[in-house]
């Protein structure tokens, strides 16, 4: 099984590191050469930073159409945004793939200072530690997708609600959050099985 894991920007190392523990073989991700994979892992990063190179290095629409014709992903943090439906929040000329039917708001937890760790309790997984850096929020959930965990959270400017922050449809795995930073393997395993 070749994996690939988009290397433009952000945390790719991590999920590299991840895959070579579960003896998956990943291939870097930085042209549309390399898109030869039967999944695609896109990591944390800056999204509008991604979505600018995803469009100079060539790799947006080749990606895209793949994912529109079903090959498996998984994203976090940035990668969730990068694979959401609809962003909200997002530059103007940010693209996203719409490979999950969820609408997501960058930055929705707050700031760099408002980052924050919690145990999730997480579908068909069980309890995970989970690390969340400048992470998006879920605003919304439609068609068939699947909400895995949710978090309590105090915004700000509102009573404390449930948020999804890891989501599911079909071959799609996304999350709030940053999974590989702390060398959790268990959504990385939940993606490889739809594979």
């Amino acid at each position: 099984m070749k994996i690939g894991v988009l290397a433009l920007q952000g945390d790719y190392l991590n999920h590299v590191a991840i895959l070579n523990k579960l003896s998956v073989n990943p291939v870097l991700i930085r042209t549309p050469d390399d898109l030869d994979v039967d999944g695609m892992i896109i990591p944390g990063g800056e999204s509008t930073t991604i979505s600018l190179l995803l469009q100079s290095s060539g790799l947006y629409l080749p990606l895209r159409g793949l994912l529109n014709s079903g090959m498996a992903a998984f994203g976090t943090c940035a990668g969730m945004i990068l694979l959401a439906k609809s962003v909200i929040d997002g530059r103007p000329d940010q693209v996203s793939f719409d490979a999950i039917d969820i609408v997501v708001r960058r930055n929705g937890f707050g700031r760099q200072v408002a980052s924050f760790e919690t145990e999730l309790a997480v579908s068909g997984v069980g309890p995970m530690k989970a690390v969340f850096i400048r992470a998006p929020v879920v605003e919304k959930v439609s068609g068939e997708v699947e909400v895995l965990s949710s978090v309590n959270y105090s915004f700000p400017d509102s009573a404390d609600r449930q948020v999804p922050v890891i989501c599911r449809s079909g071959k799609v795995l996304v999350s709030s959050f940053h999974p590989e930073l702390v060398g959790e393997d268990r959504l990385h395993r939940l993606f490889l099985e739809r594979i």
